[in-house]
């Protein structure tokens, strides 16, 4: 017999507005509410088997619930609060990466958080009054191919207000609010779930289980998961302020901040002209007073000028951890989000990952309840997302060491990174303020193909093309054709994979590749060149008014001479799973593969 695995729990009680923020101050933000709806289950006292249940309402969570209903995947999503945000809590995430945008994008809710939100791509570090480092992203090859910003600045709570709004737009996934898991257990064929509730508790079965819950989540106990954990004695204080003084709107931090007796400090505008500013703290500060609205002033006072009209909205302090679970499966359940791993919120590496965990693993759940993969594919999961979790702690770790060296060798090295960068251009990069998150690749998954003569396991930015130009717009001569993105191919592949086949076809491979799509969940679309001819039906032309083969080039397609056609597999997640310069057994392989057969 299973063993249950429950926690101490009288009646429902609502989650408290003071959730672990013990010392904040301010006006506050005020959140959505969304009402209690009674399930099916308190009434029948049946307990029915879901496909997936997710536990969670934050943006991780949320994210995964869109991204499933989109697919047209059912599902329910337990949270154990009837809001988005968490209350007392301040913007928390701020800053989203333009993987994160593009996600966004297909799940379409783009377009309100860039309405929302505020842009950006440039970034400036100093160190006391001197500028010893900047970036501009949007020059940059890892960023300036899609057609979303390298940056958004928004509050957290926004996002998932529009994914939670989304998703019942959809359908498909039923959003539950005042839902609290107080119990699991899992066997070889289900996992259970006991809920308490406003109006009493039921239970569910389901085949899968996602912890979307956040860091304090007990399921790590209840299914034994072991974690590795540091914790360092680094203090911040952070406030979300409105001021008559405007500053640009660009990424600025300080490493040595002679207004903030030379610790660190981060300036961000977000959302509604708040401001983010996040103050470094003297390591054994009292949290206490550091919050206090006066001191918070006096600090901001000294940054911006005694002219300066300040309104709080929100300040409270905070001190930075990192850990990762070491497996993000653990039978039927699957962690993401915090609940996998924390980090230092340097170079927006937080919640940006907790995004790109909902979209990778939403994908291999519906395929593999369709019937269209293996139950393998759900094992890459971990071997995928461990390694960007890994990656992410590795990375903020050392911004972490930066900005809070130990004394001898670490300060050492600081003190002279710093002084180097003021008059030397080699040194500047070396300023460690935060790596700013990229879609991680990777390098180590069963189902991408990492050898020298096929790469994969690398993010495609949503870059735009040209659909196919209609008998009239061809006659008309000066009609322009429409303008696509990666985006619109995958949404219409509806979570196939897709082939991109590069160039000039036969009329006999044209047809052999609409009926391989026939056969399997993929679906082929021809890309051509400037002035090249189609021969399939689904093609598009590789082209922009600015830029020429940019989508090739990004599969890391190099055009053979011969007769040779080169092609890219393209996974639901805009991932490239495979490549390769012939369309022979080597692609029949490279699916079989990105499928987990």
């Amino acid at each position: 017999m299973d063993k249950l695995f429950t926690m101490n729990t009288a009646a429902y009680a609502d989650v408290p507005f003071v959730n672990g923020y013990e010392y904040t101050q301010g006006s506050g933000y005020v959140l959505p509410e969304f009402p209690f709806q009674a399930p099916p289950e308190l009434k029948t006292g049946d307990v029915p088997l879901h496909p997936i249940v997710i536990v969670g309402g934050g943006i991780t969570g949320l994210t995964l619930a869109c991204c499933l209903a989109r697919l047209g995947q059912k599902a329910i999503l337990l949270d154990e609060d009837n809001t988005v945000g968490v209350k007392g809590a301040s913007s928390r995430g701020i800053c989203y990466t333009q993987k994160s945008l593009e996600i966004f994008h297909r799940l379409g809710i783009y377009d309100a958080i860039a309405a929302k939100g505020t842009r950006w791509s440039v970034g400036r570090t100093f160190a006391g009054e001197d500028e010893v480092y900047s970036f501009d992203l949007s020059q940059q090859a890892n960023f300036n191919l899609s057609t979303q910003p390298p940056f958004i600045n928004i509050q957290q709570f926004y996002i998932e207000g529009f994914l939670a709004e989304r998703t019942l737009q959809l359908g498909h996934v039923d959003l539950r609010w005042q839902s609290r898991v107080t119990a699991f257990t899992q066997n070889d064929a289900f996992a259970t779930l006991s809920i308490a509730t406003p109006e009493g508790s039921y239970a569910v079965k389901a085949l899968h289980v996602i912890d979307a819950s956040g860091a304090h989540t007990p399921l790590r106990a209840w299914c034994g998961a072991s974690v590795t954990a540091k914790k360092g004695d680094d203090r911040w204080c952070i406030a979300d302020v409105r001021f008559s003084k405007k500053p640009p709107v660009e990424r600025h931090t300080w490493v040595e901040a002679p207004f903030n007796e030379n610790r660190a400090v981060w300036q961000h505008l977000m959302a509604d002209d708040v401001w983010r500013i996040d103050y470094q703290m003297a390591p054994n500060s009292d949290p206490a007073e550091v919050s206090r609205e006066e001191v918070v002033r006096e600090r901001l006072t000294r940054q911006f000028g005694p002219d300066t009209e300040v309104e709080i909205v929100w300040v409270g302090p905070y001190a930075y951890r990192s850990e990762c679970i070491d497996r993000m499966r653990h039978g039927r359940v699957f962690f993401m989000g915090d609940a996998a791993k924390v980090v230092s919120p340097f170079g927006a590496r937080g919640g940006n990952t907790g995004v790109a965990d909902a979209d990778n693993l939403a994908w291999k759940l519906a395929a593999v309840l369709r019937g269209q993969a293996s139950e393998r594919l759900l094992t890459s999961y971990h071997e995928e997302r461990h390694e960007a979790a890994t990656e992410n702690v590795r990375v903020t770790n050392r911004t972490a060491r930066f900005l809070r060296p130990a004394d001898g060798i670490e300060r050492v090295f600081r003190n002279a990174t710093i002084a180097l960068a003021k008059r030397f251009p080699f040194a500047r990069p070396l300023v460690n303020t935060g790596r700013m998150a990229v879609a991680n690749s990777y390098h180590f998954s069963s189902v991408c193909s990492n050898t020298g003569k096929s790469e994969g396991g690398f993010s495609l930015q949503n870059i735009a093309f040209q659909w196919r130009r209609s008998p009239q717009q061809a006659r008309a001569g000066s009609a322009s054709p429409a303008v696509g993105t990666l985006n619109d191919l995958l949404l219409w592949a509806r979570g196939a994979h897709l082939v991109l086949v590069f160039g000039q076809i036969s009329t006999t491979l044209a047809n052999q590749l609409q009926a391989f799509s026939r056969a399997a969940p993929v679906l082929t679309v021809q890309v051509l060149a400037h002035g090249e001819k189609p021969q399939a039906l689904e093609h598009l032309y590789d082209e922009t008014a600015d830029r020429r083969n940019a989508l090739r080039e990004a599969c890391g397609i190099a055009m053979p001479k011969g007769t040779a056609t080169p092609w890219a597999l393209i996974r639901p997640d805009a991932y490239v799973a495979a490549t390769g310069q012939a369309v022979n057994a080597g692609l029949v392989q490279a699916i079989q593969r990105s499928l987990g057969i």
